[in-house]
């Protein structure tokens, strides 16, 4: 499946913004399943220097100057996206407490090695808590995926997804207590799960396709940036998806921006600007299959 994508985010200032360096994670990622065959970077006004580098997980990352004053800015991201994941084989789901131990011995450290996704992160803490909720999901002897696919089922059936109910920096341990959140806060619930029983997981960023209601239009503009897990399943089959916000598979509707320990490594777009003042922060996603209206 190919896609054409467009993400816009605009900025705009209560006064000018003399200067601004940023840091962009906005281009599909190159990995097993998923090719980039074109992408652009359209940003207003036009930046001093962009300096293209990748990070220690191999995103590939935008480092922008903007150094004219401005009141409004504008970050353009372009992309055609060709999609293929192949179909899991049922017959690689080893149990889950062998997952976990062989997680121990990968002796590895590259930038996908287990060791990276097991231990708590900037953003995700290990919570007794969590562990108990996730633990539920995974007895004796249950095959990895059979445990990851009924504990995102949990998490959809039991979370409830509300816009306005957490923002970033609202810790984990307040959306666990609450049960409502965005998908960020449920990808995060579902890693510290995950990672509390020795399970490597991995938080990814990037979009979904979205379909419209039968008889109705898609609207220009109207889709989002999306988060899900990859789970560590073992040295055959290796990372594999989950999203618990959807409770499905990922597959060749997900398009993958950025992998990290958490939100941190991941934002697509942060930085600094040197001004003042408070700024208005609006945001449009297409994801649309190639040559459909």
């Amino acid at each position: 499946m190919i896609y054409q994508i467009r993400h816009l985010t605009a900025y705009s200032y209560d006064s000018h913004v003399s200067s601004a360096k940023l840091v962009l994670r906005v281009t599909p990622r190159e990995e097993a399943g998923q090719h980039c065959i074109e992408n652009a970077l359209n940003i207003s006004p036009l930046p001093e220097s962009v300096d293209l580098e990748r990070d220690f997980y191999g995103n590939v990352v935008n480092v922008v100057t903007i150094d004219v004053p401005h009141n409004e800015l504008s970050i353009e991201a372009k992309a055609v996206v060709d999609l293929a994941h192949a179909e899991r084989l049922s017959t690689a789901d080893l149990a889950w407490e062998t997952v976990a131990n062989e997680a121990l011995y990968v002796r590895d450290l590259s930038s996908f090695a287990p060791a990276h996704f097991i231990f708590a992160s900037p953003r995700i803490e290990l919570s007794a808590d969590v562990t108990c909720y996730a633990r539920d999901s995974f007895c004796q002897g249950r095959g990895i995926y059979e445990g990851c696919r009924e504990l995102m089922r949990r998490i959809k059936t039991d979370f409830s997804y509300e816009p306005e109910a957490t923002e970033i920096s609202t810790p984990l341990a307040q959306v666990f207590l609450e049960r409502r959140g965005v998908c960020q806060d449920f990808a995060q619930i579902m890693i510290a799960g995950m990672r509390g029983l020795g399970l490597p997981a991995a938080y990814v960023s990037g979009y979904l396709r979205t379909v419209p209601w039968p008889g109705n239009k898609r609207l220009q503009g109207t889709d989002a940036t999306h988060a899900w897990v990859s789970v560590w399943c073992g040295p055959l089959s290796g990372w594999v998806g989950f999203d618990p916000t959807n409770a499905i598979d990922v597959a060749n509707d997900h398009v993958a921006l950025a992998v990290g320990r958490d939100y941190s490594d991941v934002s697509p777009v942060y930085g600094v600007f040197v001004g003042s003042g408070s700024h208005q922060l609006d945001v449009e996603v297409d994801v649309i299959p190639a040559g459909s209206a």
